[in-house]
């Protein structure tokens, strides 16, 4: 007999006590070196160190000089040569009066220039130019901070590292920062019937997929999990190993075991052992997720149907990830055109699979699968996106705008 434990909630609900609990598990920040900062969330706020570009340089290859000695010259202008400036080398000495310098694409100015005429626009003859045109001042120069300035606040905690940010920093001159520890993560099947891939397979038995969907899906979010044996539909050895992986890990994930079945035991397990913040949600599929814990682990306990595991991992888990991260930036929320007509005939939340259908015209659309049952795994491989269907039955017509989530 089950525990008494409340019943189904609204999503919103769950990811509520989700985002609760996992705020208060902030652990403490750690220090990394740049170089593996990619798609961790920042702990502390960047305040610019140095402008960017921390220098005026030239934006093209050509000649730099000063405007004022062109209203010196008489038509067309010619200047004489007096030097070369590349990229890397220190500034130097001040421009001469009526000269220019050969410079290159990032070069500093030399002191007293402040246009750029591109080489194009030259003809260069025996150490001097002439232009055949007259540029604008300050023409093709790229001036210090116009990117960045110094003691700007560029990127804030909470924020996600990607390619482009870990780039401004590493410009920047920063080479170590703070950022939010990623959780460590123990990954459970559950149930008698599971024979592993390459095994041979019995009479009654299936296939063990929710592991390597569940492992994937976790390393796809930049995660190292450890995965476990799966357990058999036996309530000590379930026990003894949840109560080591408790012992162990921030978070625990569990496929199977949560419906209501004579085997599953993982309910009363958390509801003896440790505490349960909700069992069922109004969601298709996955109503028998169950989110808890017990000592120092968060347990998040998914139903045993693939597809299942698929929804309520995007549904639920991605956010209670986020949510030990310390992420604060939203993420982004993707719509739709339906590609069809679709009838919703129950009153759960749903999260439908379909094949997305970017067109030439800028509208993405999306065509329902119509093998919409939690069993069906294939159905799920075809598709790339989760349809959103809040709660209540109705009809949606085709070209209606809903919600996606893409994996």
């Amino acid at each position: 007999m089950h525990a008494e434990i409340p019943g189904r909630i609204a999503i919103d609900e769950a990811l509520a006590i989700i985002r609760a609990v996992a705020a208060e598990r902030a652990p403490a920040p750690e220090r990394i070196a740049l170089r593996r900062a990619e798609g961790r969330i920042l702990a502390e706020d960047i305040i610019a160190p140095i402008a960017l570009p921390p220098f005026d340089n030239s934006w093209m290859d050509g000649f730099a000089l000063r405007h004022a000695d062109l209203a010196a010259c008489p038509w067309p202008p010619r200047m004489r040569i007096a030097g070369a400036q590349y990229a890397g080398m220190d500034p130097g000495r001040p421009l001469e009066s009526g000269c220019c310098v050969r410079i290159t694409t990032g070069a500093a100015l030399p002191a007293g220039a402040d246009t750029v005429v591109i080489k194009e626009d030259v003809r260069e003859d025996d150490g001097w130019i002439e232009l055949g045109h007259l540029p604008e001042p300050g023409a093709d120069i790229r001036r210090a901070g116009e990117d960045v300035m110094a003691g700007e606040r560029l990127l804030g905690a909470g924020q996600v590292l990607t390619p482009a940010r870990v780039s401004l920093l590493a410009a920047l001159g920063i080479a170590g920062i703070a950022v939010a520890p990623r959780p460590t993560v123990a990954v459970f099947t559950t149930g008698d019937e599971l024979v592993e891939p390459g095994m041979p397979l019995p009479p009654g038995r299936i296939y063990n997929s929710n592991r390597d969907l569940l492992m994937g899906l976790l390393r796809q979010h930049g995660l190292e999990p450890t995965a476990w044996p799966t357990l058999p539909d036996e309530t000590e050895r379930i026990r003894n190993q949840l109560e080591d992986a408790a012992a162990a890990f921030d978070l625990v994930l569990t496929c199977g075991g949560v419906s209501a079945g004579e085997k599953d035991f993982l309910p009363d397990f958390l509801a003896a052992h440790g505490k349960v913040h909700f069992w069922k949600v109004r969601m298709k599929p996955g109503m028998p997720v169950l989110f808890g814990q017990r000592e120092r682990a968060l347990f998040l306990s998914l139903p045993g149907n693939p597809v299942s595991v698929l929804a309520t991992f995007l549904a639920l888990g991605v956010p209670l990830l986020d949510g030990l991260q310390g992420r604060r930036e939203p993420r982004l929320r993707w719509h739709a055109r339906l590609a069809g007509p679709w009838r919703k005939t129950h009153g759960r939340h749903e999260f439908l699979r379909g094949r997305l259908q970017p067109g030439a015209d800028g509208i993405v659309r999306v065509a329902p699968n119509a093998a919409d049952a939690s069993h069906r795994l294939r159905g799920a491989a075809e598709s790339d996106a989760l349809i959103v269907l809040p709660e209540g039955e109705r009809a949606y017509a085709a070209d209606e705008v809903v919600e996606i989530l893409p994996y």
